[in-house]
């Protein structure tokens, strides 16, 4: 029997604990400073506050960040179920408590960017934190098409993991893995968490087709699929781009476009999508979504940054992106939802 911790017990993070919990293993559940009112609820209850299912039958625990320290005693890995707005919290408060050579596997999606236009995923920041503390870790990460709420419905999911060390993963895979969470992987950690990240600012552009229609044609009118279709489109020709950029293997490509899928179609980035399109300005979707993470903002952001910066050095061409140069004006300068559709179009003759 493995012992697992979950630190951050938001939906991804606690929907992991299903497949470890039904292959007969431990669960530490350790919610942030954030997390008190659930961790106390799923105490009494056995049941996430946002889940509509009890937590399975076994052994779980759970725990507050004051309780950490029991929450990790005799663990064999961590999963960091933090937001990206979690990333230096958890660098700075929670890797210096774990042992040398824990083993970390992460749900957190994103990148940061460096002031040359380098994009980092949040694996290679964790290990520059750990490196200044004077500790190593291996640290791992989940990418592809996934939604908490369907993993715990036990819908049919494809993800890979991602790591340095084919053994750890394997062990990993070993106790996560089930007949409904079917787990392929792999040594391209920098490709499966670029692709990953990126698919969050893209799936924000297409959910804003969806609001452009309702404000076109009302609120209960009939979806509208051509146009969710071209910025779908749009949003994967410019991922394979950036993805060429970050050195990604094909593989990678293809997890990111299926994660780009799931997203469109549920969750807190089509909500604002929808939102932005609609008509609301992105303050006045932040103040409609109150308490709401909206990761997607921080990617697109700092992606729209780093190409820039990459085109003031001449080393990529900033017209090949118009897609995410539109959705960072949209949330960076409140510019209206107005896509540039014809900007999507191409021309191609052999001679």
């Amino acid at each position: 029997m493995a012992k697992v911790a979950i630190i951050g017990s938001g939906m991804m993070g606690s929907a992991l604990a299903f497949p470890i919990l039904e292959n007969g293993h431990e669960v530490s559940l350790i919610g942030t400073h954030l997390d008190t009112e659930i961790i106390l609820n799923a105490r009494k209850t056995g049941r996430h506050l946002k889940f509509e299912k009890d937590f399975p039958a076994g052994k779980i625990n759970y725990y507050t960040i004051d309780e950490i320290e029991d929450g990790i005693k005799n663990i064999d890995y961590v999963i960091c179920g933090v937001s990206s707005f979690g990333v230096e919290w958890f660098g700075e408060k929670i890797l210096p408590i774990l042992l040398e050579n824990t083993v970390i596997l992460s749900v957190t999606k994103g990148l940061m960017n460096e002031p040359d236009g380098t994009l980092i995923t949040y694996v290679d920041y964790w290990k520059s934190v750990a490196k200044k503390h004077g500790k190593n870790f291996s640290f791992n990460a989940i990418g592809g098409p996934c939604t908490s709420y369907e993993l715990v419905a036990h819908d049919q999911t494809e993800v890979a993991f991602c790591g340095d060390d084919k053994k750890t993963l394997e062990f990993l895979k070993k106790v996560m893995a089930t007949d409904y969470y079917h787990i392929s992987i792999t040594d391209d950690v920098t490709g499966i968490e670029s692709a990953v990240a990126l698919k969050n600012g893209y799936a924000l552009g297409i959910a804003i087709t969806i609001g452009l229609n309702q404000k076109a044609f009302g609120l209960d009118s009939k979806q509208h699929f051509n146009s969710q279709a071209a910025v779908f489109y749009q949003s994967a020709k410019e991922m394979k781009k950036l993805l060429n950029i970050q050195g990604a293997r094909e593989e990678s490509y293809y997890i990111g476009v299926g994660d780009l899928y799931v997203t469109v179609y549920g969750g807190r980035t089509r909500l604002a999508g929808i939102l932005l399109g609609r008509g609301l300005n992105i303050d006045e979707v932040r103040t409609e979504l109150n308490g709401v993470t909206l990761e997607s903002l921080v990617v697109a952001k700092r992606v729209a940054q780093a190409i820039k910066r990459k085109s003031e050095l001449g080393l990529v061409d900033i017209k090949d992106f118009p897609l995410l140069m539109k959705i960072d004006k949209i949330i960076s300068e409140n510019a209206p939802a107005v896509l540039d559709w014809e900007s999507y179009t191409y021309e191609s003759f052999k001679n």
